[in-house]
């Protein structure tokens, strides 16, 4: 156990359930199309099964979690370095059959990484954990996290309409670098070097 403990780990497989609703926060906010078709739960439905992937975007193993001293999951961060990008949503194709949606549904169509970059896809807090600092201790943990793996820049998209998610990441080291088009939102690009 985690001895009355907070703590932030690497995702398990069993934690689906728990970070799968917090992920749709985001999710349910871009308007995909695949949710407006499909429904908000089928689509939750199909993430909780393919977070078994290894190589999927929202898979456990591109997931760390915070999780609270009962081991019960309150923020979640999402991400892979751009290089992975080409072949990140391809995890969940063997899941589309098994959840009977079509063999060709995607969530994302758009690049949203840079190259040379580890994207911060996901960034998210469970609606009774926010206010208490779990996105910036998230955020702070990601340079820990990532420079053993060679990592030299964290990237992320920021919607120009959440001035106060730009605040948060500003306050935390990241810099505005660009702009970039994800479906029908208009981002920045954020970037903070480790």
């Amino acid at each position: 156990m985690f001895g009355g403990e907070k703590m932030i780990r690497p995702a398990r497989k069993e934690d689906a359930p728990e970070v799968i609703p917090i992920l749709m926060q985001i999710l349910n906010d871009m308007e995909l199309d695949a949710i407006k078709t499909y429904g908000a739960d089928q689509i939750a439905d199909l993430l909780i099964a393919a977070f078994a992937s290894d190589t999927y975007r929202y898979g456990y193993l591109q997931t760390l979690v915070y999780a609270d001293d009962q081991d019960r999951v309150q923020g979640i961060c999402v991400g892979y370095p751009a290089s992975a990008e080409v072949t990140i949503d391809d995890g969940l194709k063997p899941y589309l059959k098994e959840k009977h949606l079509p063999e060709d549904t995607q969530l994302f169509h758009d690049q949203e990484a840079w190259a040379k970059e580890w994207y911060l896809d996901s960034l998210a807090v469970a609606p009774d954990a926010q206010g208490q600092g779990i996105g910036g201790q998230l955020l702070d943990y990601l340079p820990t996290y990532l420079q053993p793996k060679g990592e030299t820049k964290i990237s992320l998209n920021v919607d120009f309409g959440n001035p106060k998610a730009k605040q948060l990441y500003l306050h935390h080291g990241f810099e505005h670098v660009g702009e970039i088009m994800i479906g029908a939102h208009h981002y920045e690009h954020l970037v903070r070097a480790i």
